[in-house]
């Protein structure tokens, strides 16, 4: 059981994306199903883990803690596993290993998601809890229309009891009223409004002089305000993060906002109108135990029969619907039609990237990259490359990043495989993208770029390059892809050919492939890779290497 000492919304942070807990899970009920969770078996469990390919992250330090953060948190709080007495999987984690549509299995359970509950108790410091968070901004997003996540951050992270409902909605519009009616900086007047806030929220702690943190010494004001919004901007960004899994709403990562999909309205309302918003079970873990694992409750709009069949011929009107068709037939077949819109969505968009259509939308959309302007930059910059890539030149482009029923990016790549493969025919190239800088970017991207690359060369029996993308390049990544050109791993299925581009240059080739006055084919891309080769043979440094890899970039179609 969880202590609570929070005064503001609970929410389950790890892992940041929720997708990522499904093959984590599989792994350790496959490994350590009917086993007792300990600190032995959960050091064993990140051995393993750390084996797989999807496995992003380090866990080197503490083993046991690592592994507790990863399966203690969101796979038990959200009840797709038991940690007792031994490890098994419940029915609704057996739901999220094997259903079609994942989005309905994660909705489910994070509307059973509360606080108080028999698996996290809040302490006397702690706000008055009665709420079933995921309910709650979901209503809110609902009941405002479109939900910035400066609100969600400053307000919405304040409704730790449901009946506070209206009380942040009017704190919502009057903040809307105070910034505009603002003249001057957006970030100053909201860093005010929101230390206003905070300080409101934590009084008594204030006037108690209680305002030093776990992470600092400093007892300073400031110091503790700065805290307590980087605290309530995690919660916040985790919101956004399971919401939109849900696949209930749309986020605008140019306005950093959430608002409810047109054509799941309905399921909303449905869910708002018949899910209960009192925590229930409180002080019984078995009853809470049982209810949080069932995969069939609450019940959704689309349990409902002849709602399903009216959703349905809404959505698609063209679709005859056979009168003895079961539930689950349907639920197959709006899955079925929803897969489909989403492809012809994805086919759409391919046919105007090629056409250089969206041409200023992509290069507009990097820049708001370089700017920090939008909400998960990872995500955006996954899927720009991929249009960029696609626009650039001939050949199959595929994007492993989640789409939702719409074509619209949804959340990165799962850590297994390359953020884009594209198949030129006679050759392939994965591309590789992140946000990281520093050594950071280094120990996360280092070597499996290197293992993707090899994966491809398995799998394809082609001549395989790789191309890496980032804002700045850290030099540890020149030094280790300089290396892979010279290195003969078995491992790695040889020699790797990996080329390391900042982002300005990347853009400065697909500037370039707009501009020419013929449509570049996958030759031109070869030579590129093929020219690195001969530039590792002759440089005498890997500075050099960069240098002059860099330089051909910029002359790429010369």
């Amino acid at each position: 059981m969880a202590r609570i000492d929070s005064q503001l919304l609970f929410l389950t942070t790890s892992p940041r994306t929720p997708e990522k807990m499904i093959p984590e899970i599989d792994l350790l009920i496959e490994h350590f199903n009917g086993q007792v969770w300990n600190p032995a078996t959960q050091r064993e469990f990140m051995g393993v883990l750390r084996n797989e390919d999807f496995y992003n992250g380090e866990g080197a330090n503490d083993p046991a803690f690592s592994a507790r953060d990863r399966i203690n948190r969101a796979p038990k709080s959200l009840g797709f596993v038991l940690l007792e007495p031994t490890l098994q999987l419940t029915p609704a984690g057996q739901k999220l290993l094997t259903s079609r549509r994942t989005d309905e299995v994660f909705l489910r359970q994070m509307l059973k998601f509360q606080v108080p509950s028999p698996y996290h108790k809040p302490t006397d410091k702690a706000a008055e809890f009665c709420v079933k968070p995921y309910l709650e901004m979901l209503r809110l997003v609902r009941t405002m229309g479109t939900l910035k996540f400066d609100e969600l951050q400053m307000f919405g992270m304040q409704l730790t009891d449901y009946h506070d409902f209206d009380k942040i909605v009017r704190k919502i519009e009057k903040f809307r009223v105070e910034k505009a009616k603002h003249i001057g900086s957006y970030r100053t007047f909201k860093t005010e409004y929101l230390n206003n806030e905070l300080k409101k929220i934590y009084r008594d702690r204030i006037l108690r002089g209680e305002t030093k943190t776990r992470e600092s010494n400093d007892a300073s004001l400031a110091k503790f305000l700065k805290t307590q919004s980087s605290n309530m901007r995690d919660y916040a960004d985790a919101c956004f993060r399971y919401l939109r899994i849900t696949g209930l709403v749309n986020v605008s990562h140019v306005g950093k906002s959430l608002s409810i999909v047109p054509e799941r309205q309905a399921d909303v309302d449905y869910i708002l109108k018949h899910v209960e918003r009192v925590p229930v079970f409180v002080d019984d873990l078995a009853a809470y135990t049982a209810y949080l694992g069932n995969a069939a409750l609450p019940k959704l709009l689309t349990d409902n029969r002849p709602m399903l069949v009216k959703k349905i011929s809404e959505e698609f009107p063209s679709v005859e619907i056979a009168a003895k068709a079961t539930l689950d037939e349907l639920k197959d077949l709006l899955a079925d039609l929803l897969e489909q819109r989403k492809e012809e969505s994805i086919t759409e968009q391919v046919a105007e990237i090629k056409d250089y259509r969206q041409y200023d939308e992509i290069q507009k959309t990097f820049e708001q990259i370089e700017n920090n302007e939008l909400y998960d930059a990872p995500l955006m910059l996954e899927w720009n490359t991929w249009r960029a890539m696609t626009m650039l030149d001939g050949g199959e482009i595929k994007a492993n990043l989640n789409f939702d029923d719409y074509g619209q990016p949804l959340s990165t790549a799962a850590g297994n495989m390359s953020d884009i493969v594209c198949d030129y025919g006679d050759y392939m190239v994965c591309v590789e993208v992140t946000m990281a800088s520093g050594q950071k970017q280094y120990e996360m991207e280092g070597e499996p770029v290197t293992r993707h690359l090899g994966k491809l060369k398995a799998s394809s029996g082609k001549p395989c390059y790789c191309l890496f993308v980032a804002p700045i390049i850290n030099d540890a990544c020149v030094t280790h892809f300089y290396m892979a050109h010279h290195l003969n791993l078995k491992n790695y299925g040889g020699k790797s050919t990996i080329i390391p581009l900042p982002l300005q240059i990347f853009r400065k080739m697909v500037e370039d492939s707009y501009k020419a006055n013929y449509t570049p084919n996958p030759s031109h891309v070869r030579s590129f890779f093929e020219a690195s080769n001969e530039y590792a043979k002759s440089c005498e440094s890997d500075m050099d290497w960069y240098e002059k890899i860099k330089e051909k970039a910029l002359h790429w179609l010369d």
